[in-house]
C-alpha cells in the first residue's frame, strides 16, 4: 500500500562520486517531477580508477610556473578491470553506503538510475557513409575498436544519431557513441542489487547534467563540472553532450592553497569555503589560485575552438558556460571565468524543472551544484 493510501510513481537518481553518494527521488505528480526525498553521504570511494590516460594539469601550466605535483594515470587492461570490478569487498562497501543513504532519506521506490563516471567511459562522435540500417552496428564497432584501450568484446556500446542539417543528412550519418566496460556495468548492478534497488538505467554523467542543467535548449553551451578531484568539460549542443574532456584539478587543489594562504587547519577549510560563498565575488583575490584557474580557462577555450572548427559547426556560437559540481561555489572561480569569456557564465540550477515545497527552496538551492547529476538521473523518465 502506498503512502497516503495510494500508489504513485517515483524515480530515483543515484550519483556515486569519489567523496560519497548523492540521491534524489522524484514523484510524478500530474506529469511533473515533484521532489519526494533527497540525501547525500560523505565517504571516500575509489570510483575514479582511470581506464585511459588523462591530461596532467602540469602540461597546461604556463612556462616557468612550478608544477602542482605528479598525476600518474595508467591504462587498465581487461584482466585488471575484471579483477577490480568483481572485488566483493568493494561491492559490499559501496552497497553499505548506498543502503545507509536510502535509510536516512526514507526512499519510497525501488527502481533507480545511476551514472557511470566519465573517467571510465569512452565517448566520441563518428561520421559514417549513408548505409542500410542493419549495417550501422557493424561499422560502429569497427570504428570504435580502433580507439578503445580494452578489447571491444569487453565493452558495452550504445549509440544514437546526432541532429544534422538536411544537406548533411543526405551525405552521411553522424552518431554519438558511448562505450563502457561490461565489468563496470556488472559492478554497478551488483551494488544496487545488494542494496535492495533495481538498477533500471545506467548512463554517463554527461547526459544527466545535460538533462538537469540544459534541458531542451538548442544552443551551444559549455558545462563545467568541478568535483573534489577533477573537472569535467562538456559541450552540449541541441540538448546532447557532444564532447567531453577532463583535467585533474578539483576542489581539493583549491582547498590546499586556501589552507596555505589563510593558515586554517585542513578540517576547517570546507566550512570556510561555504562561508566565502555568501560573500561578494571579489571578497577573496584570485591571484593565489591562478595556477589552477589558468589551465581551466585554457581547457574551456580549447574545447570550444576545437568543436567550432568541426565540419558543420563553423557558424555556431557558444552562448553560456554553466558551472556545477560541489566545488564551484568558491567565489574566485566564477569571477575569473566571467572576466575571461564574453558570454553568460553562471552556476546552474538543476532544481529549475522540479516542483518542491517553498520551505525547502533555500536549502536545496545551496545544494544544487552538488546534486546536478543525481537530479538529472531522476529526471530521466519525465
Amino acid at each position: 500500500m502506498g503512502l497516503f493510501g495510494r500508489k504513485f510513481e517515483t524515480y530515483i537518481g543515484v550519483d556515486i562520486g569519489s567523496h560519497g553518494m548523492k540521491l534524489v527521488e522524484l514523484r510524478k505528480n500530474k506529469g511533473r517531477p515533484q521532489l519526494w526525498t533527497y540525501g547525500m553521504v560523505n565517504e571516500d570511494l575509489d570510483i575514479h580508477v582511470a581506464l585511459s590516460p588523462e591530461k596532467n594539469v602540469n602540461e597546461l601550466l604556463p612556462r616557468g610556473v612550478a608544477p602542482l605535483g605528479t598525476n600518474k594515470i595508467e591504462t587498465m587492461d581487461a584482466a585488471r578491470a575484471l579483477a577490480l570490478y568483481s572485488d566483493q569487498k568493494r561491492i559490499d562497501q559501496y552497497a553499505k553506503v548506498l543502503s545507509y543513504l536510502m535509510k536516512k532519506a526514507k526512499v519510497h521506490g525501488r527502481r533507480a538510475a545511476s551514472s557511470l563516471p566519465v573517467s571510465q567511459v569512452f565517448h566520441t562522435i563518428i561520421n559514417l557513409p549513408k548505409v542500410d540500417q542493419k549495417e550501422i552496428e557493424g561499422l560502429v564497432h569497427s570504428e570504435v575498436a580502433k580507439m578503445l584501450t580494452l578489447p571491444i568484446e569487453e565493452m558495452q556500446i550504445v549509440y544514437q544519431p546526432v541532429p544534422m542539417s538536411e544537406e548533411n543528412r543526405s551525405k552521411y550519418i553522424r552518431l554519438l557513441v558511448t562505450a563502457a566496460p561490461k565489468s563496470l556495468v556488472s559492478f554497478y548492478t551488483a551494488i544496487f542489487q545488494k542494496a535492495g534497488l533495481q538498477l533500471s538505467e545506467l548512463e554517463t554523467e554527461a547526459f544527466a547534467l545535460s538533462r538537469s542543467l540544459v534541458g531542451h535548449d538548442q544552443v551551444v553551451s559549455m558545462v563545467l563540472d568541478m568535483g573534489a578531484e577533477r573537472t569535467n568539460f562538456f559541450i552540449i549542443d541541441q540538448g546532447l553532450p557532444m564532447t567531453h574532456r577532463s583535467l585533474i584539478i578539483g576542489g581539493n587543489n583549491f582547498d590546499e592553497i586556501l589552507g596555505k594562504t589563510t593558515g586554517l587547519p585542513f578540517e576547517s577549510i570546507p566550512q570556510a569555503k561555504k562561508d566565502l560563498a555568501f560573500l561578494p565575488d571579489d571578497a577573496i583575490a584570485s591571484d593565489n589560485f591562478v595556477n589552477l584557474l589558468d589551465p581551466i580557462v585554457k581547457e574551456i577555450q580549447y574545447n570550444l575552438d576545437l568543436y567550432l572548427h568541426q565540419s558543420g559547426n563553423e557558424y555556431k556560437h557558444p552562448e553560456k558556460i554553466i558551472l556545477t559540481g560541489g566545488a564551484v561555489m568558491f567565489p574566485p572561480i566564477i569571477r575569473y571565468l566571467k572576466d575571461r569569456f564574453p558570454m553568460r557564465v553562471f552556476i546552474g540550477n538543476p532544481w529549475a524543472r522540479v516542483v518542491c515545497q517553498d520551505s525547502l527552496k533555500k536549502i536545496i538551492t545551496d545544494l544544487g551544484p552538488a546534486m546536478s547529476v543525481s537530479i538529472g538521473l531522476a529526471l530521466r523518465n519525465f
